[in-house]
């Protein structure tokens, strides 16, 4: 009896060992996230995220490139998380957003599993899933939101990070600006976007000049769609399509968000968007994020900031795994 009495003590007030994150891109990493109904679309994540864990007061979220390799991205968010030395209090989340259109994209789907669309009306920029018409890319990212603000599951959370590199980074800048939940969740969140290769511009002025001055596009008779979404906010569609344009200039200034921009990301490599409206925003990655960034400060008065990442290139696991972009992408809690 007094055995059974101790065994019961021990196992009611001695603390249960906490969870063991998952460090490996494979199955046993992955998780579904349901998109109503049969719809679900697929993350990779360190921990569980139906069961209850209140270690974790850190999400680092990292949406990956155009060639949604999610694993790869997973990996590097890993590598991240090591250097941090973040593992026991972060759940890091890389969500895929497969692509099947028997063409450019060709992503093997699960049953039920959403297909993004690959391009046009993109993933990138909150695009309609060709397999769903009431789903878009952007409602993926709310639900991963709404998931971890779920304080039954994540009681200590305290703050949310949304990264992305390159495609990423063009989600991520057009997800900050349009998003619907970002006022609505009780966990604070921030935005890291980094080396796109594009960003959304509220009004139809552009950089002119090795200074980056600001002045009204002057080729708009040969560059037609330089202010056309996801450029600029003419002729929306997708997630973005239904806000008007004066709330999504103030969601943009308003919210808290990194550009991320790697010092060498300055040649044409790795999907650089050359088409006429993305060069009209600058002649490289590093220079379109430089005019963006000082642009919405100087113009919408946004408290964005620009980090250039010493030594950089167009690589996610440099940008990733700097010194200097360790603790926005793990900041202090």
């Amino acid at each position: 009896m007094r055995t059974l009495l101790l065994l019961i003590t021990l196992f009611v007030f001695i603390p249960a060992y906490a969870a063991e994150p998952c460090t490996k891109a494979t199955e046993e990493c992955t998780r579904w996230i349901n998109l109503g109904g049969e719809a679900r679309s697929l993350v990779y994540s360190t921990y569980r995220l139906d069961k209850k864990n209140e270690q974790i007061v850190r999400a680092l979220i990292v949406v990956h490139g155009q060639g949604r390799d999610a694993d790869n991205y997973f990996r590097t968010s890993l590598a991240a998380t090591f250097l941090a030395n973040a593992f026991n209090d972060t759940i890091v989340i890389s969500p895929r957003l497969a692509s099947n259109n028997g063409a450019g994209c060709r992503d093997k789907l699960a049953p039920n599993e959403v297909n993004w669309p690959c391009g046009g009306d993109s993933w990138r920029s909150g695009g309609v899933a060709t397999n769903n018409p009431k789903l878009t890319s952007y409602d993926f990212m709310d639900a991963i939101v709404r998931t971890l603000a779920n304080k039954t599951n994540f009681p200590n959370l305290k703050a949310i990070v949304i990264s992305g590199h390159s495609a990423g980074g063009q989600f991520v800048t057009r997800y900050e600006m349009g998003n619907q939940v970002h006022e609505s969740v009780s966990v604070p969140i921030t935005y890291v976007v980094s080396n796109p290769s594009s960003y959304s511009y509220l009004d139809a002025e552009r950089p002119s000049g090795t200074n980056n001055e600001m002045r009204p596009f002057g080729d708009g008779r040969n560059c037609t769609t330089f202010d056309t979404w996801p450029y600029g906010l003419k002729n929306r569609t997708g997630y973005t399509a239904k806000i008007p344009d004066d709330q999504l200039k103030k969601q943009l200034a308003s919210r808290p968000v990194t550009y991320l921009l790697g010092e060498l990301d300055i040649l044409p490599l790795a999907g650089f968007d050359s088409s006429c409206p993305a060069m009209a925003q600058g002649p490289t990655r590093l220079a379109r994020g430089q005019a963006f960034g000082a642009y919405v400060k100087a113009k919408y008065s946004a408290q964005h900031q620009v980090v250039v990442v010493p030594l950089c290139g167009h690589n996610a696991r440099c940008m990733f795994t700097a010194e200097v972009a360790l603790p926005i992408l793990f900041p202090k809690v």
